[in-house]
């Protein structure tokens, strides 16, 4: 059973598949505290940690979370 758990996972990077199999996407009420776990520290600086993911895309200017990490995120 892990085996194929671990194949379906996959290049999803830590994310899952919903029912329908669309890979889910981070919620807006994400904080950058949780990110920062998954990403490093240095995600997001200068940023608090309770800032939330939409309210960053929104200030950046990036339409997702995966935007935001190709162009700020080092």
């Amino acid at each position: 059973m892990a085996k194929a758990r671990a194949k379906a996972r996959k290049g999803l990077d830590g994310r899952h598949r919903d029912k329908t199999g669309r890979i889910e996407r981070k919620h807006g009420n994400t904080t950058v505290a949780a990110l920062r776990k998954q990403y490093g520290e240095s995600f997001a600086e200068g940023r608090r940690k309770d800032t939330m993911l939409k309210t960053l895309l929104k200030e950046t200017g990036s339409s997702s979370l995966h935007e935001y990490l190709r162009h700020h995120h080092r």
